[in-house]
């Protein structure tokens, strides 16, 4: 009966494995194709929609905006995001598990309630340039993916044996970087991937906040797709596929993606 139990369970989680890839699989053959139109099977082999992403400005450039709004809003929701879960984890902080909850409200609220409470609040207080507004933004959705996996790190860690680096002859800022560093990195590097992807990704609340001329990926891809609906979204997409297998590879040379996973 067991045997049963975990043949049945085995053969469940190939289905879902399979039904979640299968759309992510089709999409790298439709980006070879010859025909001018989705279609699978793909009809011969042809990099010309390859060739044609590097000549679609507007997808160069909305590229290059997500790729600039993902990295800043990252790298300010580490900052943030470590330091509060630091402040969280040592007690200092008053009510800091009503803290950490609150700090997730926007993983929980629906992207068109909070798109539209960013652009009313960036509104009220004048705010009007679209960057601008695309990246606090960003740094209200990235930031608790930060906070989370940094405060899961820390919740076991002893900060005890950074006292104990500094009777040893560490500076507090050494001790800090050889002590604390290393057992926060995992979190660290996870929460900086999930905050990058989820950031790069967005679509419900960048669509309230960009202008004719400032559009991220996701919402020049959908523009597109209206205007000109070829496989050169297939070749954007399979790029973008290749991009996320090659960082989840350094990330595994880096921390490993168990000890990420562990998280």
């Amino acid at each position: 009966m067991e045997r049963v139990g975990t043949t049945i369970a085995w053969f469940a989680l190939i289905v879902v494995i399979a039904f979640l890839l299968l759309p992510i699989v089709v999409v790298i053959p439709v980006s070879f194709t010859e025909a001018t139109v989705f279609r699978f099977p793909p009809q011969g082999f042809s990099l010309q929609w390859y060739e044609k992403v590097r000549n679609v400005e507007a997808l160069l450039s909305s590229l290059w905006l997500s790729t600039q709004i993902a990295a800043l809003s990252t790298v300010i929701s580490l900052l943030l995001g470590t330091l509060c879960a630091i402040a969280l984890v040592r007690g200092r902080v008053p009510g800091g598990t009503a803290i950490a909850t609150f700090m997730t409200a926007p993983l929980m609220l629906p992207g068109l309630v909070l798109g539209i409470a960013m652009l009313q609040a960036l509104r009220e207080v004048g705010l009007r340039d679209a960057w601008w507004s695309l990246l606090l933004a960003h740094v209200v959705i990235t930031m608790p993916f930060v906070m989370r996996t940094v405060l899961s790190s820390l919740s076991l860690f002893d900060f005890s044996m950074v006292d104990a680096a500094r009777t040893l002859g560490c500076s507090y800022p050494l001790a800090l970087w050889r002590v604390l560093v290393p057992n926060i990195l995992p979190g660290f590097i996870s929460g900086a991937l999930f905050a990058f992807v989820a950031s790069f990704d967005n679509y419900p609340v960048s669509i309230f906040l960009v202008d004719v001329r400032t559009k991220t990926l996701p919402i020049q891809l959908l523009n597109y797709l209206e205007i000109s609906p070829d496989p050169t979204l297939a070749a954007v997409s399979t790029l973008l596929i290749g991009l996320t297998i090659l960082v989840l590879i350094v990330c595994d040379r880096l921390v490993g993606v168990r000890r990420m996973a562990a998280i």
